[in-house]
């Protein structure tokens, strides 16, 4: 597969009418000195002056604001997960420090600008969208980080130019139709020795069964199968993993998703059974994640 020339098709997509507007803005951005803390908001300071107002006129043109949160000099970005809670739910679990590392479905970045914390070697961000790039690109331009932002997703990750120690793949897995692939495209991405940490939805029971909605999974039109952790499992001895490590398992609360100005769409309360909240609306299980580390021999 020729990626440079993928690359080169996707660039097109920032010409596109609703992205154009976005790539105008960031390129006028002021070029200022700041200083960034990278706590659970990425937060960004600076002693110039700046247009905080015009800035959010700016954000909120790209919005919905998925992950995050951000504090841009002031602006409060409140994105609808609280994606916090689950970076300091795997932070005990790894050391990036001098490593190369991909995050898979990265979205707006906010968990690579965490990453920057261990001083890893590398981060590469793998994500088919011209929107989240975008909102990286506007906090990055602050930032000013060396992490590299690829508009390509996981089945390039075979071909990439380079394998990486660590990669994390959050909320990608129950995408794909075929997610024994997914994973061997993932294992196809790692060096000797390397690790992955995913984050899926799964379904309680100790066989190996798996969820196949219908039409929708908690209003998720493209959510194809969500496995017992017992069926993920096979699903990675199938796709050549030896190590398979559960780190836990989370029922998503509104403490962790939820409808804010920064969506304007619906959110967690409005997937679930109005009844009873055990349920989806489509009467599934509610959205459980487990937290799997996997590894090769």
């Amino acid at each position: 597969m020729d990626l440079n020339a993928v690359r080169q098709e996707r660039l097109k997509w920032m010409e596109w009418k609703n992205i154009a507007p976005l790539r105008n803005a960031i390129n006028q951005l002021p070029n200022i000195k700041s200083s960034v803390a990278l706590g659970n908001t990425v937060r960004l300071t600076t002693d110039e002056v700046i247009d905080v107002e015009e800035l959010e006129r700016i954000a909120r043109l790209m919005m919905p604001w998925r992950k995050g949160p951000f504090d841009l000099f002031g602006l409060f970005i409140d994105t609808e997960w609280r994606s916090d809670l689950k970076y300091n739910f795997l932070r005990p679990h790894f050391n990036l420090s001098g490593k190369k590392v991909a995050d898979i479905g990265c979205n707006n970045g906010y968990y690579m600008f965490r990453f920057l914390e261990d001083a890893p070697a590398k981060i590469v961000g793998f994500d088919p969208s011209a929107l989240f790039k975008s909102q990286f690109d506007l906090i990055n331009h602050f930032v000013k980080s060396d992490i590299v932002y690829e508009l390509l997703g996981v089945e390039h990750l075979p071909f990439y130019e380079e394998k990486f120690d660590v990669i994390f793949c959050l909320g990608v897995l129950y995408h794909r139709s075929d997610p024994i692939a997914m994973l061997k495209a993932l294992g196809q991405g790692l060096e000797k020795g390397g690790e992955i940490y995913l984050d899926t939805f799964i379904i309680d029971g100790d066989e190996a069964h798996a969820l196949c909605p219908s039409g929708s999974y908690s209003k998720i039109t493209n959510v194809y199968f969500v496995p017992t952790l017992k069926a993920l499992e096979n699903w990675c001895i199938r796709a050549g993993f030896t190590t398979f490590e559960v780190l836990g398992t989370v029922l998503t609360t509104s403490e962790e998703q939820r409808k804010t100005d920064w969506i304007e769409s619906q959110s967690l309360e409005d997937f679930l059974d109005p009844a009873d909240s055990s349920k989806t609306i489509e009467g599934y299980p509610a959205p459980k994640r487990g937290y799997i580390r996997i590894k090769k021999g």
